[in-house]
């Protein structure tokens, strides 16, 4: 086995100036025996691709697919552009700078994180426009957002509230500022009775956009998302009346409160994409949609695959499966029973558990499971049981695990392995590392 500065030396790799991150022995996915800095292996990769089987990688570990990240980028920007709809994808499904980098340079117009240590994170990846999807509450962020707003004259600043606590949060700090003042956007938050956070009635919505007008702060739109709405025997039908109420909120508040121009409307649009589109664009340009979509740039195999919006939305579009835990078969005491080494502390089950692709004899072809051939019926921390029909599995054999909610799979690691099959030989290369800033 070769060590990994050797190869390093011979391809004489140097290491980016501002990258000091540094993988070590305890990075999952790679078998280091010293720390590495995550430039040299990703200046290897990039320039003599590795297959997935080298002795650099070790199991279980995250694959993300080049192609099928590519082709969803690409998917969503095309569909934005034709319906002129901006795109600000929430970047806590991957937490990737590289990812980010892809979205942006397709074309999206914002970062959305879910709290300040993900906006810090996306702010360090050079992201300047953030919409920060939940409501500010801790005045040492805004202490630190007042500093970054007046220090960095690019950040553009997209915050929400669904209260009047935090309009008077953000009008003691983000008030008065004449160097930053109209890159402060404030939307509020509309939500649905009993669902998670914001305000329930148009009434509420049209209060809290007056206090933010009367502090001071800009009304720049309305924000919601539209999961918690999605109840009853008909989805798809209680989200469009959520849409519906956001509609006539919106309409109050430009009605009754100076608001910004264009006024964004904006919801989250990963499982109800189709509705989303249909009820909240504008075709007058009144109304600029912001859709949020994050799971879309990796799909999975399970909760949106089921859900999948873009089945009815027009066009013949479909995303692809990006991730793919590679698993080894560690334990088949019994006929119809393999335990492979990949568990709860590595791939997501909370909205259902991984699905098996593909299996893999050491120095053999990789082959589908054939339907019925292969199901997890459970997890344990490290290891997933798999119920077989028809087929056999062997300590030491490959199994490559689809995942259900890509947020809650790729949250359990630090590194993704960006790879591209070889249609000449069918290997699976390593061609880059991506970091998971988690």
């Amino acid at each position: 086995m070769q060590p990994f500065k050797t190869i390093v030396s011979m391809l004489g790799a140097v290491t980016t100036p501002n990258d000091n991150e540094v993988l070590t022995t305890r990075t999952k996915g790679l078998r280091l025996f010293e720390p590495v800095p995550v430039a040299d292996v990703r200046q290897v990769l990039q320039r003599q691709p590795l297959a997935i089987t080298n002795d650099l990688f070790s199991w279980p570990l995250l694959a993300l697919d080049d192609d099928a990240l590519q082709h969803n980028i690409t998917t969503m920007a095309d569909l934005c552009s034709e319906r002129k709809l901006w795109h600000a994808p929430h970047v806590k499904t991957p937490m990737s700078g590289q990812i980010w980098a892809r979205q942006k340079k397709a074309g999206a117009w914002a970062a959305t994180v879910a709290s300040l240590q993900q906006l810090r994170t996306a702010y360090s990846w050079g992201a300047r426009r953030l919409l920060l999807a939940n409501e500010l509450v801790d005045p040492r962020d805004a202490v630190w957002l007042r500093a970054m707003m007046v220090a960095d004259p690019d950040l553009d600043l997209w915050l929400q509230v669904d209260s009047f606590d935090g309009v008077q949060l953000l009008a003691a700090y983000l008030t008065r500022m004449e160097a930053a003042n109209d890159r402060v956007h404030i939307l509020i938050e509309f939500g649905v009775k009993d669902g998670r956070t914001g305000v329930r009635t148009a009434e509420q919505a049209l209060a809290l956009a007056q206090a933010v007008a009367h502090a001071g702060l800009r009304v720049s739109g309305i924000t919601g998302f539209e999961m918690p709405a999605a109840t009853g025997d008909a989805p798809s039908g209680a989200v469009a009346i959520w849409c519906d109420r956001m509609i006539v909120a919106a309409e109050a508040i430009v009605g009754n409160v100076p608001t910004a121009w264009p006024f964004v409307i904006s919801a989250g649009g990963s499982a109800y994409l189709d509705v989303v589109i249909d009820k909240l664009a504008d075709p007058t340009g009144a109304r600029q949609l912001v859709v949020r979509s994050g799971a879309y740039v990796t799909h999975d195999h399970g909760h949106y695959a089921r859900l999948n919006p873009w089945a009815r939305l027009p066009g013949n579009r479909s995303l692809h499966q990006a991730i793919t835990i590679w698993t080894q078969v560690v334990s088949a005491p019994q006929s119809g029973w393999a335990y492979v080494n990949a568990g709860r502390r590595d791939i997501s089950f909370d909205l259902g558990l991984p699905v098996p692709l593909w299996r893999q004899s050491p120095g053999g072809p990789r082959v589908n499971f054939a339907p019925g051939q292969a199901l997890v019926t459970e997890l344990n921390d490290q290891h997933a049981f798999l119920k077989l029909s028809g087929v056999d599995l062997c300590p030491g054999d490959l199994v490559g695990l689809g995942i259900s909610h890509p947020c809650t799979a790729l949250d359990k690691w630090r590194i993704g392995l960006l790879t591209h099959d070889d249609p000449v030989t069918g290997q699976t290369m390593v061609i880059d590392l991506y970091t998971l800033d988690f």
